[in-house]
């Protein structure tokens, strides 16, 4: 078994939560939301976040907007919908359950 890989699906299952949450908590910038999971141990390459960032605007559960910046190019700030905030919402009572459930077989 390569527990590497084991534990990096293990962190993927929960990106497109953990992604929510975090723009929960306000906008952000792409590259400020690779540095909150970064900072979470929920270690994320670009490549990984624009693909789940586009599919969750494809599905209604991200906006975006472009602003400009004093750095460099203007940078595109995502930010919950209502659906967005729904679905979060949902995947808390989901990610509470599932806890639960690997809490209680972990403890037995």
């Amino acid at each position: 078994m390569d527990l590497e890989n084991v534990k990096a699906q293990m962190r993927k299952g929960v990106l497109e939560f953990t992604i929510l949450a975090v723009l929960s908590k306000g906008d952000a910038y792409a590259t400020d939301l690779l540095n909150k999971l970064k900072e979470s141990e929920l270690i994320v390459v670009e490549g990984t976040l624009y693909p789940l960032l586009t599919r969750q605007k494809n599905a209604g559960l991200l906006s975006y907007r472009w602003e400009e910046s004093t750095q460099g190019p203007p940078r595109k700030y995502y930010a919950l919908t209502e659906k967005g905030r729904e679905v979060l919402k949902e995947l808390q009572a989901s990610w509470k359950g599932l806890i639960d459930s690997v809490n209680s077989l972990v403890n037995q």
